[in-house]
């Protein structure tokens, strides 16, 4: 039986969001939420739902198994924690847009309450929900990468000074921080993914002289050095249309470990293998000049969409909330946001600090279900 969802934010994201679970199989969208009641009326009139102006009394009139809050506000996160707890007070399930929030207490809050009431809490981090990231975790798994070495991120979109203009939007002038607490939750979180926790980060922020001279205070140039728990070193670096990366495209993620190397562009569109000299299907060590790598194999997802990865992601939450797996087993879960969130704090913290080494807060322990841990 689907899921009946309530939407909650009825901007872009919010129809996108509604797209995907009018065409999943596995929801059935029954109610839309605004407090901008145009918006909410004409996303009810798109897809033949009632229209609410405010979650409580979505909430009261409406027999929802899951809350999609998409709503935005300063740093893209300002709005997420009140209806987040608001649906989580009254029982439902709950898939978040990212970031989990911009004020790290309340997305503390935010999985305590959930974890409080045993409720699903998933946060949209969406780039890792992608054939080519499923094609990355099938080398590591069958061990094609070996011991972690190193996980280098780009993530930025094309720009330069020819391109760029003061932006007054309210989300994000005067918001220093609006790139690192908008943007940063994606590359965290898929940095995490592949190579788990983080236990220190050190951070170089600046903006070029062109936002300087517009009084522009974002923060959009980020250099961050990170180690694993596991002992593999990591870098990140981000920008918002200041420059123009060169190879990967716009995001890319490349991880190496003693057995091979593998390298994703464009979040969706493909990824690429290279098996370490003297490994499976690679070149014998002595077959190769100096300097030379065995032939890669690169798999294109034939997809070139990025907006894709909102379905995919949506119907892992779906998914996941149906089949009833463990909490703490949820994919992109809250806590996994939350983990994205503590990083980004430690790197403002380092920021401030002049670049000082910053070990991130310690995450909510996994407690497990007592059904099913022995």
């Amino acid at each position: 039986m689907a899921l009946k969802v309530g939407l909650v934010g009825m901007r872009g994201i919010g129809n996108t969001h509604a797209r995907a679970h009018t065409a999943d199989p596995l929801s059935e969208l029954v109610a839309v939420c605004d407090i901008i009641e145009e918006r909410a009326d004409a996303a009810a009139e798109t897809y033949g739902v009632p229209a609410y102006y405010s979650l409580r009394d979505m909430l009261r009139n409406e027999d929802l198994d899951v809350v999609d809050v998409t709503t935005g506000g300063y740093e893209n996160g300002s709005w997420h924690f009140e209806p987040a707890m608001e649906a989580l007070e009254a029982g439902k399930h709950v898939l978040v847009e990212k970031p989990i929030s911009n004020d790290i207490d309340e997305a503390r809050q935010m999985v305590a309450k959930a974890f409080e009431e045993d409720l699903y809490l998933g946060c949209n981090l969406n780039h890792y929900f992608t054939p080519p990231a499923e094609q990355a975790r099938a080398y590591m798994d069958s061990d094609r990468i070996g011991e972690l070495v190193y996980c280098l991120h780009k993530m930025g979109f094309p720009g330069g000074e020819a391109t760029y203009s003061y932006s007054s939007a309210p989300r994000s002038e005067g918001f220093p921080y609006f790139h690192v607490k908008a943007f940063l939750s994606h590359p965290f979180s898929i940095m995490r993914y592949f190579c788990g926790d983080v236990t220190h980060i050190q951070a170089f922020l600046d903006r070029p002289s062109f936002r300087k001279a517009a009084g522009d205070l974002m923060l959009s140039i980020n250099s961050i050095h990170m180690r694993f728990q596991n002992g593999a070193v990591g870098y990140l670096l981000s920008q918002r249309g200041d420059a123009t990366f060169g190879l990967g495209g716009w995001w890319s993620v490349e991880i190496a470990g003693t057995r091979g190397t593998f390298c994703i562009e464009n979040c969706i569109e493909k990824v690429t293998f290279w098996p370490s000299p003297g490994t499976d299907d690679a070149a014998e060590p002595e077959n190769l000049v100096l300097g030379a790598a065995p032939p890669p194999t690169v798999t294109e997802s034939g997809v070139t969409d990025f907006g894709e990865t909102f379905p995919l992601r949506i119907h892992a939450f779906l998914e996941d909330v149906t089949n009833g797996v463990p909490k703490d087993k949820l994919r992109a879960s809250g806590r996994d946001a939350l983990a994205a969130l503590e990083y980004t704090w430690a790197a403002m913290t380092s920021y401030e600090t002049g670049g000082a080494l910053v070990q991130p807060h310690p995450l909510p322990t996994v407690h497990g279900d007592p059904r099913l841990v022995a």
